[in-house]
């Protein structure tokens, strides 16, 4: 009885030892950063998490192609992040919950989002609310890092602006654009159920209806989820048929709706951006040039962060 016993002890141990040894083998160490390893589950994880939203939207085949033949580019960034976070620990840079929740709601505000609409954000991104509020803090911390080492230090003269605007006088036609919001419709074989539908659509927001809940309902591009908001684009990167209908509106305004050659839209102006005075143009470049040393500094930044580290990658 006590051998039978003792056998059944044993296959159970050979079987946990087996499932731990596939376990590893399944989430095998990519790379070792310092004292700190990164798995193939965390690698493709992040990968998932910054995919374009056309790059998710490809089959699951050549998305998984995508990844593979991407990954050390992905891999390199994560080593990149995990020495910055290890960096911050050294210097004493922190993040409190409290902090954290109030840039959620910072998100939920600007995103005009509920409280279940934020969850199922998160769930369709693949994410619990723990892990997003963990990359979250991380994405905190790194920030005031950066700022800290980095930014702080950087200096703009005037004399750099003036020889910066002798050298770029295109620089306030290349600046104005306009920030706005979307909703699409796919085009259909049925031209006047679309057209029915946008309308219908339409008649809802003359009647201030909330055009972010409008756009997540029934939006069928991409920026559904964020209530149609597509942010700043500048002049030179809107089609001509959305600028025909920009020029004509004022910020607030909503546009009736109108087709393009992949389906129908429907425009809501955010805010018109447009340079006209010298104080503001002075600006843009000091914007730039920050920006340009910035790039500068923070790749010198990174390049002894890595000197000075112990990176071992093993794929």
């Amino acid at each position: 009885m006590h051998k039978k016993i003792l056998f059944v002890v044993c296959l159970a141990v050979f079987c946990y030892a087996s499932l731990a040894n596939s376990a590893i083998l399944l989430d095998r160490i990519v790379a070792i950063v310092n004292k700190e390893v990164v798995t193939w589950s965390e690698l493709y994880k992040a990968m998932e998490f910054e995919a374009t939203d056309e790059i998710k939207a490809m089959k699951e085949e050549d998305r998984r192609r995508f990844f593979k033949e991407n990954e050390m580019d992905f891999l390199n960034s994560l080593i990149d992040i995990r020495l910055k976070l290890q960096e911050a620990n050294k210097v004493g840079i922190r993040v409190s919950p409290d902090e954290i929740n109030r840039a959620i709601e910072d998100i939920k505000k600007r995103h005009g989002m509920t409280e279940e609409m934020f969850k199922e954000a998160i769930k369709q991104e693949g994410f619990t609310l723990t892990e997003y509020r963990r990359r979250l803090a991380e994405q905190i911390i790194v920030s005031r890092l950066v700022e800290q080492e980095i930014r702080a230090k950087i200096l703009v003269t005037e004399r750099e602006i003036d020889k910066y605007l002798s050298e770029n006088k295109d620089l306030l036609k290349e600046e104005e654009g306009f920030n706005i919001s979307h909703i699409f419709l796919r085009r259909q074989d049925d031209r006047k159920q679309v057209e029915e539908k946008a309308m219908e659509i339409y008649k809802m927001l003359k009647d201030e209806a909330n055009f972010q809940n409008i756009a997540r309902q029934y939006s069928e591009d991409a920026s559904a989820r964020v209530g149609g908001n597509l942010g700043f684009i500048k002049k030179a990167h809107i089609m001509p048929e959305f600028l025909n209908i920009l020029f004509d509106m004022k910020a607030g305004d909503i546009s009736k709706p109108f087709w393009s050659e992949n389906g129908m839209h429907i425009l809501r102006l955010n805010e018109a951006i447009t340079l006209k005075d010298a104080e503001k143009l002075r600006e843009i470049a000091r914007q730039r040039l920050m920006n340009e040393k910035l790039s500068r500094d923070y790749k010198n930044w990174i390049k002894g962060l890595r000197e000075r580290a112990y990176v071992e990658i093993k794929i």
